[in-house]
């Protein structure tokens, strides 16, 4: 219909109502020919009416069938226009003083808009998470505060989706489950999971319950527009504002969040991570991955064991599981996650042990680095999200006094093909014993520069590379003189600097392994882990053994290659030897230390606060603390 039409409808219909309406906005005049005329104001009455009319219909229909994605992505190209005309305008030597103000503007409207837009936008904010380390200050801040949780939708769109995918509804006379439990015990960005529980088979002698995750209806809806934006944004961010080089890893991260979507396919995944899990004999037992029921799988509903347990981001009842809770050595403070939920783990109906289960959180943590080095370096299949609500610990089914380590959430994924897990394995080896050549030659074929910068980024620990032709103490002194300048520097030229040496650090982009996105994620994330208890354990020398250890067992190896990798393994652990040296001191210290009351760093702490020397020092980037821990 018309507008005319309607109009006219509308008059013949309410004649009374019509008239009061029209004579408020209009007057007449007598003119030659007796006509009514239409004042100015009433025109522009009108036609504001028509406009509001129209945005109103618009913003009906975008809520109503697109899950509001066109008001979503205007708020995004509001933001980032606001974003590049702030940087065009004050992002310059004569406002020197006012560029702190301008980066805490800056940071505050992308966490207003991640956190406005919710669903993708976080997925987005957490993988922009890894690589804040290159974006200032204020902004590392707030992608600290990213967290992936998000209000639960309710029951009526659960039963929406339980229709559209299996045609009943989750309970009742005709439903799939005997019990289920209408709110949600856990809500993220993009699904939420309920408690249910199965209806009883033929032989069954226990009740079976299962955690149901749910896709958000909404999401799949948003998803291609919020990829969209995310592209823009990222362009804009490399050519506009920031001018860094961040657009390079948009196909690889988008793919790999659209594969979030797809419940059947991490259903998949979880089971292939089961597979590789029964085959590493140091795992086995320790680790556990839920079982899928496919029968109750779908792309946007996904079924599994219901596991009862401590989750590791409840740092205090991990530390009750154990009998830990008066040890000495804790941690100097929480460690910051850009995924971790600020809110209390969800209720659980686990019931702790008489006994604290045996090997306290050295054994946790040492299960849990193992769990995803034998990932990187010999299965060549790594978990991307394992921070620590992702992670619950249980006593062990088979040997109820020891712990066992439950990993969840299967949805993101990056398998590594042979040829990158070999490099990665041999630049970790190399890393460790500081040979610069196997480094150089690395860094070099994935066009990364500095290979000092990317050995010390890769093991979240300052490292000197050695070789023949170098002079350390020179170089030492001409970094002092370096940062010595760096500092007298105003903020604009300190920008500069950094911007001139983070494009010297990434010289080909292209030729980059997207995956070390993902790599490096996920090993800054299991750092933080490690750092949240204390650092009960050597991380960097348990990854490294099996960087070492894969090399070892490479299938192509001729009987000769094989002798040399191993006696190179024996002499790789000789070495080792120093680094485990550094670490007991560090623990000894935070015993003693601990004795009197005191509460001292940790290694990793340690590590983390070189590290931020390290990029102040050769990248002229001023990073927050805990940034190096996902």
């Amino acid at each position: 219909m018309s507008t005319r039409s309607f109009l006219t409808g509308f008059t013949r219909r309410y004649p009374k109502i019509a008239s009061r309406g029209y004579k408020s906005a209009t007057r007449t005049t007598s003119g030659t020919n007796g006509k009514s005329h239409t004042t100015p104001l009433g025109r522009y009455a009108r036609r504001t009416g028509y406009v509001l009319v129209g945005l109103g219909t618009v913003c009906g229909i975008d809520y109503q069938f697109n899950a509001s994605a066109i008001i979503r992505n205007a708020r995004t190209m509001w933001t980032c226009a606001m974003i590049t005309l702030d940087y065009k305008f004050n992002f310059t030597e004569a406002k020197n003083d006012k560029i702190p103000e301008l980066h805490e503007r800056v940071a505050n409207r992308i966490y207003n808009l991640f956190t406005a837009n919710g669903g993708a936008y976080i997925k987005v904010g957490q993988a922009l998470a890894a690589n804040s380390a290159f974006l200032p200050k204020p902004v590392q801040e707030k992608f600290g505060k990213l967290f992936d949780d998000a209000p639960q939708v309710p029951y009526s769109e659960v039963l929406e989706v339980f229709q559209a995918e299996f045609g009943r509804p989750p309970d009742g006379p005709n439903g799939i489950f005997e019990v289920f439990e209408k709110k949600a015990v856990a809500s993220a960005s993009i699904a939420q999971v309920h408690k249910a529980k199965l209806k009883p088979e033929e032989g069954d002698t226990e009740e079976k319950w299962v955690a149901v995750k749910i896709q958000k209806p909404a999401v799949a809806k948003q998803m291609e527009w919020d990829l969209g934006a995310y592209r823009l944004v990222m362009w804009m961010f490399e050519n506009w504002a920031f001018d860094l080089p961040v657009y390079f890893v948009v196909d690889f991260v988008s793919d790999h969040i659209r594969r979030e979507l797809d419940f059947v396919l991490e259903a998949e995944n979880a089971r292939q991570t089961e597979k590789f899990v029964a085959s590493e004999p140091r795992l086995s037992e320790n680790v556990h991955i839920p079982k899928v029921y496919d029968q109750f799988t779908t792309k946007r509903v996904l079924t599994a064991e219901w596991i009862d347990g401590v989750r590791l981001s409840d740092r205090a009842g991990i530390r009750r599981l154990v009998g830990a809770e008066k040890d000495l050595i804790v941690a100097k403070a929480p460690v910051p996650s850009s995924v971790d939920s600020p809110d209390d783990p969800p209720p659980t109906s686990f019931a702790y042990p008489a006994k604290p289960l045996k090997g306290g959180v050295h054994f946790i943590m040492q299960t849990m680095v193992e769990l995803f080095s034998a990932q990187m370096f010999s299965w060549g299949w790594v978990h991307c999200d394992p921070h620590p609500g992702n992670v619950i610990i249980r006593p062990n089914p088979n040997d109820p006094t020891r712990p066992q380590l439950v990993l969840l959430d299967h949805g993101l994924y990056v398998r590594v093909n042979e040829e990158f897990r070999r490099e990665w394995s041999a630049l970790w080896k190399g890393l460790l014993t500081a040979d610069y050549a196997t480094v150089e030659r690395t860094t070099k074929k994935w066009g990364v520069g500095l290979p000092d910068m990317f050995a010390s980024v890769t093991l979240a620990k300052p490292i000197k590379l050695s070789r023949k032709d170098r002079d350390l103490s020179a170089e030492q002194q001409k970094l002092k003189k370096e940062l010595t300048e760096y500092l007298s520097m105003s903020q604009y030229e300190q920008s500069l600097v950094m911007k001139k040496k983070l494009k010297a650090f990434l010289t080909d982009t292209d030729r980059m392994p997207k995956e070390l996105i993902f790599l490096l994620r996920n090993m800054r994330i299991v750092q933080g882990n490690n750092q949240s208890f204390g650092s009960p354990v050597n991380r960097i020398k348990i990854t490294g053994y099996w960087a070492a250890r894969s090399l070892t067992r490479r299938s192509d190896l001729t009987f000769p290659e094989r002798i040399r990798e191993y006696a190179s393994h024996v002499a790789f652990l000789s070495v080792m030897m120093s680094l485990d040296i550094a670490f007991w001191t560090t623990r000894i210290k935070q015993w003693l230390w601990a004795k009197f009351g005191r509460i001292t760093d940790s290694f990793e702490d340690e590590l983390d606060k070189a590290m931020r020397g390290v990029m102040k020092g050769n990248l002229g980037m001023d990073v927050d603390s805990g940034v190096f821990n996902g």
